[in-house]
């Protein structure tokens, strides 16, 4: 397939606070080779540190597009991304990270062939690059933990959401990251369940790697009920009755019960009877199939 054919490509950058590191990942991103036409959107989800303004200045040769809003949170403003995006396929990056040639073209493969649905690279940490993970799982206390490396591409319970590509049919058959969560937190956990569950496909290509500006605090305020909440919506949306009784027991730092009153004021229980309405597999199978400890 020639270049010109190729599918236009939507790599889609929520921000906020993000310093220069904007820039930089722009950079890298446009610097490094692919084949494939890009649009490039940058969701400066109310930065007070001015650090998208650069992309004001009409005289950067970037293609790029900004989207401000006032401060919507991280679920929100990739969907937000994704609706104003046109490519078939869509590619969700951190603000934070550092590409290599081609990287784009060797991920789309997985998808264009039919592999996979969506596709994580392995992601290193950008002050110790050996250090690298290969998509995620989860822990008995509903926490990430990334994966050895695989010999070959292979399906993983969970995509990092520092970058992924995913084919544009599949995400808006599920209807893009959850729409009710908070601030930040379980956004990337709830859309690969979701995926999984609706019969789609996640893998991770070991052969293809960026580096990711990895931090121990929020450049902006998280709170633990902004994390419990999407934990606790994520469980009544996909998780058995078991499970998110599991789930609340894991609120320490906040009044579960005022938890869990907002998540169900908040629709998650005609969303959970959606869900279970149209999935292909129910959470045991997906429990099984990774041997996830919930």
């Amino acid at each position: 397939m020639s270049s010109t054919s190729l599918p236009l490509v939507s790599i889609i950058i929520p921000a906020k606070n993000e310093g220069p590191n904007v820039r930089s990942t722009l950079a890298s991103l446009l610097q490094n080779k692919t084949r494939y036409p890009l649009e490039v959107i940058v969701v400066d989800d109310g930065s007070t540190d001015s650090c998208c303004a650069f992309l004001h200045d009409q005289s950067e040769p970037q293609p790029v597009r900004l989207i401000t809003t006032k401060g919507i949170g991280a679920a929100p403003a990739r969907n937000l991304g994704a609706e104003q995006a046109q490519g078939t396929y869509l590619v969700f990056c951190d603000a934070h990270l550092t590409f290599e040639p081609y990287w784009l073209d060797r991920l789309l493969e997985l998808i264009a062939s039919g592999t996979a649905d969506a596709v994580a690279p392995a992601i290193g940490s950008m002050t110790e690059p050996h250090k690298r993970g290969y998509g995620q799982t989860l822990t008995q206390s509903w926490e990430i933990e990334w994966n050895p490396r695989p010999k070959r591409p292979a399906p993983v319970a969970i995509l990092p959401g520092g970058c992924f590509a995913i084919s544009r049919s599949a995400f808006d058959d599920v209807g893009g990251f959850d729409r009710g969560f908070r601030v930040w937190g379980y956004e990337d956990i709830e859309l690969s369940v979701k995926l999984w569950l609706f019969g789609y496909r996640c893998f991770v290509h070991p052969d293809v790697n960026i580096l990711h500006l990895f931090r121990s605090v929020h450049p902006y305020t998280v709170t633990h009920t902004h994390v419990y909440y999407n934990m606790l919506r994520m469980a009544y949306s996909h998780f058995k009755e078991e499970r998110i009784a599991s789930c609340k027991k894991l609120i320490l730092y906040a009044d579960a019960e005022k938890v869990e009153e907002e998540v169900v004021k908040n629709g998650a229980l005609d969303q959970r009877h959606r869900y279970l309405a149209r999935r292909t597999y129910d959470d045991d199978w997906l429990v099984h199939t990774f041997r996830l400890p919930l």
